[in-house]
């Protein structure tokens, strides 16, 4: 019987109004599993490899093309068969898919459809394995959770932010990459060390001796002169009985030796009030090649330095002297050593490079007293310890110290001085201004710098050779955080 309502029978048996569904056609299927881990081998890495013309592994097959098969073949790919192209089954009902990568299926017909897609790596049995975002006590250790970053060498760069910011060990904690600054250790030189570095200038014992200063010529001449009228002065004495030649050049001799006495003890104080009175100069304009004289604040160079005895950290200058006092039956300190005097038993004075900000200009200038340069230091030292015979053991640090020098302390009276310019310390620097690719540097002057003589005081001219530096007591002053 017609109707005007169009209808059809399901497979049920019913009939049902309208017109009957029309079969949709099913949409590819892509199925895209990644490449097994190739460890950087091209012949191991697929499609690539062919493009290079190189062979691939004999016991991996790769195809590459259209395949097509019939509905009744089984077929079994291996876990390292590489499919790239569409394969064409015969059935209608499947449609045209493409698949990447390894796949495995054991008794898997050509007709069935591919139901599970894999995105990563297979096992041997043709399942993915199990991701893990850390290690793991046993089973798989691999992590598949991504690229996994190349863990580069240690370049040394010194960078901002904690040390333990960096690559990660084999036990996931984070591992310490340092360079050359965590290498050093902060860079606290012991006297040990500082000997052998070149960055350090071991200065002398000395840093001023009127011995030194004065002209030997001069001063031999001088002697010759008083020689020869002492014998005259003796000669007349006794020829014509008058004393008046041999009374002069007495008095002359005593005034010369109070003289020389007098620069002898009073010659560093002369030199610190010169150096005291030299003007200050600009960094800002002065010129290449002038010598000037700064003050300012003191900032640690490349290498700081730490005291031999207090274990100051961070200085730029340590001296450290051990005086010996010598009574008529002790021992000497040095083969100079008078008697009933004090005499340098044992002398550390190292200085390095460091940077001082002018208090004028603010621009701040790298002093080059590192490497062994030439530099003449005015820095004044505090007693530290006085020890004596009854009283040698009270000290288990002074101990330590002169058991790490190899000195004995066998009934001697000892005196330990030491002087240091840390960081924060405000100096007075003498040198030549160098200016080297917008970089300030006070360098050592070509030739040595002459007092010249101060007349009101008495004073003969000195020589000042290399840097000048000039500090005060550091230990009693307050030093600028920098």
């Amino acid at each position: 019987m017609g109707s005007r309502f169009p209808s059809h029978q399901l497979s049920n048996g019913l009939y049902v109004s309208g017109r009957p569904e029309q079969p949709k056609e099913r949409a590819p299927t892509m199925g895209s599993t990644a490449m097994p881990y190739t460890g950087g081998d091209i012949k191991k890495s697929g499609e690539l490899g062919k493009m290079f013309d190189i062979p691939m592994d004999g016991s991996k097959s790769r195809k590459s093309g259209q395949l097509t098969s019939a509905p009744s073949r089984t077929g079994s790919f291996g876990g390292a068969a590489s499919h790239s192209g569409p394969i064409m089954p015969n059935a209608a009902a499947r449609a045209n898919y493409t698949t990447s990568g390894p796949v495995s299926s054991g008794g898997m017909t050509g007709s069935t459809s591919v139901k599970k897609t894999n995105s990563g790596p297979l096992n041997k049995h043709g399942e993915p394995l199990k991701k893990s975002s850390g290690p793991q006590s046993g089973g798989v250790t691999r992590q598949n959770s991504g690229h996994i970053p190349p863990v580069l060498p240690t370049t040394g760069l010194i960078t901002s932010g904690p040390i333990s910011s960096g690559p990660l060990n084999s036990s996931g904690a984070p591992r310490k990459v340092s360079g050359p600054l965590e290498s050093m250790g902060s860079m606290k030189l012991q006297s040990s060390s500082v000997a052998h570095n070149p960055a350090v200038t071991t200065l002398g014992q000395d840093d001023y001796s009127f011995r030194k200063n004065f002209p030997k010529t001069i001063l031999w001449s001088v002697i010759l002169i008083f020689v020869m009228g002492f014998i005259a002065g003796g000669f007349i004495l006794g020829a014509v009985h008058n004393a008046i030649l041999l009374a002069v050049v007495g008095i002359l001799f005593a005034a010369v030796a109070a003289l020389f006495t007098w620069n002898t003890c009073w010659g560093r104080n002369a030199i610190v009030n010169f150096i005291s009175r030299y003007p200050d100069a600009e960094l800002r304009t002065a010129k290449n090649g002038q010598y000037v004289k700064v003050s300012g604040v003191v900032t640690c160079g490349n290498v700081p330095l730490e005291s031999s005895f207090r274990r100051v950290p961070r200085c730029v200058y340590t001296s450290t002297s051990l005086y010996e006092y010598r009574g008529w039956d002790s021992k000497p300190a040095n083969p100079t050593h008078r008697r009933f005097t004090w005499g340098l038993r044992s002398s550390e004075r190292h200085i390095v490079d460091f940077y001082i900000s002018d208090f004028q200009s603010g621009l701040r200038a790298l002093v080059k007293t590192g490497y062994g340069a030439r530099v003449t230091p005015y820095v004044d030292e505090s007693v530290i310890i006085d020890v004596n015979p009854e009283n040698k053991d009270m000290s288990p640090d002074f101990v330590r110290w002169l058991g790490e020098r190899n000195l004995s302390s066998d009934d001697r009276t000892m005196r330990l001085k030491e002087g240091y310019i840390k960081e924060g310390s405000t100096v007075s620097v003498m040198g030549v201004v160098q200016r080297n690719d917008n970089v300030l540097m006070i360098v050592p002057p070509p030739e040595p710098l002459t007092t010249g003589c101060q007349w009101s005081n008495c004073i003969f001219p000195a020589s000042l050779e290399g840097v000048v530096l000039r500090c005060e007591d550091s230990s009693k002053n307050d030093v600028i955080p920098v």
